[in-house]
Order: C-alpha cells, then structure tokens, then sequence
C-alpha cells in the first residue's frame, strides 16, 4: 500500500482484516477511520445521539437486535422496534409491483394492534414524461413513480413510522429525504434476485463474475 492509499481521509473500511473498532485488541490499519478521527466529527455525532428522539432511536434498535437476534424475522423486528417508539400509525410506502407483499405485511400490522396507512408508488397516475423523464421510459411503464409524493401523503397522515417496501433505487432516496417519520426499510427490490439482492454479491466470484466484472484483467 502506497502513501496516497494510505493517507488521512480515505474511507476504505471494507479492506480492513482486524475489525479493531468492534474489539479493541488488535493493531489498526494504516488507513484507519477510527485512528484518522477527527474529534470535531466524533463530537458532533454524539451530540445527535442526544438528542431525545435519536437516543430513544438508538436505544430502540440496540435492544431489538439484542433480544431477537437471530430468532426474530424483520417484520417481528420492525413491530417490536415500532412498540420500543410509541409508533402506532405505520406508514406503508410500496410499489405497485409489490403489492400483494405490501397488503399482507398492513393486515399482520392491524392483526398486531398498529395502524397501517399504505400509498403505492403510482399515486396521482401522472405519465413520466409529464415531468420531463424521456418518453422511451414509458415502455416498461408509462405511469410515474411518485415518492415525494407518497412521502408528503404519509406526513399529512401524521405517521409515527414509514416502512419502504420495494421502492426503486433512487425513488427510495427521495422518499427518505421526504419523510418527516423515521423511515426503515422491508424489502429492497430486486426483480433479477426475487428481492434478495446479496444474492449478486453472494455470487460475485462465481456464476455472477463476468455479469459483475470482477474478471482477471
């Protein structure tokens, strides 16, 4: 490893082999984040967490992992972590391709005492070239997707929670960005990999190489 790869800045922790910030008992890497931190940025993080909603946020989700894990699947978890909060009302912003997942996983909410608010992804049935995405597009679809929207009902819905379930790549970060409720996801969609997308990675060595380009050059 070179200086410039090495150097103060360079966020590259999946090269690290010793995990030093989760144990504590080993050397680090030259390329380090924890042992390049700067104490302003270190600072400033601990100050968000104390805030009261991100504390309660942090709290929640540590005693979820810690009492269901590996026992609980993520819809348990998501209940229980909606309980731990006081959330109620439970946001469903879904695409329309998953629907039927969507329907199911708003009866197990309502069977499990929340209330389901869902929106589907197509709301306002707009074309997307009404908004300047080029009409080519139209062929897999010619109904927009609409996240911002789906994110804007959701807040006048007053939700205490949004669960994404299947939104786009890209359409997922405007929705999160949009979102006044803390958002959590369900299912990520992945159309190639029935919605299991570490199976691309998973595969990354093998059958998926060449797909992937993770050839020998």
């Amino acid at each position: 490893m070179n200086d410039e790869e090495s150097r103060e800045g360079t966020l590259r922790c999946v090269d690290c082999g010793t995990q030093n910030c989760k144990f504590k008992t080993r050397t680090y890497p030259p390329f380090c984040a924890t042992t390049h931190l700067d104490e302003e940025d270190w600072q400033w993080a601990l100050e968000r967490y104390e805030e009261a909603r991100n504390h309660e946020i942090m709290v929640a989700s540590a005693e979820v992992e810690f009492e269901g894990y590996c026992q609980l699947t993520r819809v348990e978890e998501i209940m229980k972590f909606a309980r731990k909060i006081n959330a109620r009302k439970i946001g469903i912003a879904h695409c329309i391709g998953l629907v039927r997942e969507a329907r199911i996983f708003a009866r197990i909410l309502k069977a499990n005492g929340f209330e389901p608010c869902t929106i589907i992804c197509k709301v306002g049935g707009k074309a997307k070239s009404a908004i300047g995405i080029p009409k080519e597009c139209e062929q897999i679809g010619a109904a927009m997707c609409n996240p911002i929207l789906q994110a804007r009902l959701l807040n006048r819905a007053k939700t205490d929670l949004n669960v994404a379930v299947g939104l786009c790549v890209g359409h997922d970060s405007l929705f999160y960005k949009y979102s006044d409720a803390y958002v959590t996801t369900l299912i990520t969609k992945d159309r190639v990999t029935g919605h299991n997308p570490a199976a691309a990675l998973y595969t990354a060595e093998s059958y998926y190489r060449r797909k992937l380009n993770l050839t020998d050059k």
